[in-house]
């Protein structure tokens, strides 16, 4: 699917550049062309294009990564279950991220991993995801040495590509909500990670569909991301706590 999204970069590269051209480019001039058998054709070609960048990317990740989505039932064992961030209440995991984190300790319960690498936002002073989520785990019976934060995963790609390249993971079982799993799962094997998710269920709320609706332009994002593999927002000394656990491979 990454070489369909290269082709498709490169096609859309061969649009005439007025095409591409930022909305403030047009002038009555344009506009008048648009009245013409000429102008509707381009601006048709030009609703063509701006379909395919919308809908290919959602459309890759469905195709591309359901075959990797497990149940914590049916999830194959790995060396590690990696936990995503997604926010607190007043200093305490909000409903979402205490769902990711029941589901990453019923894994490590059933024995599929030996370690949860937690990773979330710690970018300001009084909001710290790892230690929350890791207060959380601790409290639910899972001991202090199984459980790594990672406290620059400010977003997906970040807590992927960290994961790899900084705790030298290379196979784990990923934990999200359904509407953002499958993203999770692309961007984690483009950074380096054999990977697996489980995708949490949730009440169809508020919080739900506004999740659903944001994976849209977060799966254009996505794809950019897979294809140009960028640097995390912070890199840092590698991190061999997971590789003493025997959770790296």
């Amino acid at each position: 699917m990454t070489a369909l999204l290269r082709r498709t970069v490169r096609e859309i590269g061969r649009v005439p550049g007025r095409l591409r051209g930022a909305p403030g480019r047009w002038t009555r001039r344009g506009a008048a062309a648009l009245r013409t058998r000429r102008g509707q054709r381009r601006a048709f070609q030009a609703g063509v294009v701006l379909t395919v960048l919308v809908s290919l990317p959602p459309a890759w990740l469905y195709a591309a990564e359901t075959g990797r989505l497990r149940t914590v039932a049916s999830a194959p064992s790995a060396p590690v279950a990696v936990v995503f961030g997604a926010g607190l209440v007043d200093g305490r995991p909000s409903p979402y991220l205490a769902g990711r984190l029941d589901a990453g300790l019923a894994l490590y319960r059933a024995g599929k991993v030996r370690a949860l690498l937690v990773t979330g936002d710690n970018g300001h002073v009084g909001y710290d995801e790892p230690d929350a989520m890791r207060g959380y785990l601790l409290g639910h019976g899972v001991p202090a040495d199984r459980i790594v934060r990672d406290y620059a995963g400010f977003d997906t790609w970040d807590s992927c590509t960290r994961a790899h390249r900084i705790f030298g993971v290379d196979r784990a079982i990923l934990v999200s909500q359904g509407f953002h799993i499958r993203r999770a799962v692309a961007l984690c094997e483009a950074a380096g990670i054999d990977s697996y998710g489980v995708g949490v269920d949730e009440p169809h709320d508020a919080t739900w569909y506004y999740g659903g609706v944001r994976e849209l332009p977060a799966a254009g994002e996505a794809a950019l991301q897979v294809l140009f593999t960028p640097d995390p927002h912070l890199l840092g000394p590698k991190v061999n706590t997971l590789a003493r656990l025997g959770a790296t491979g």
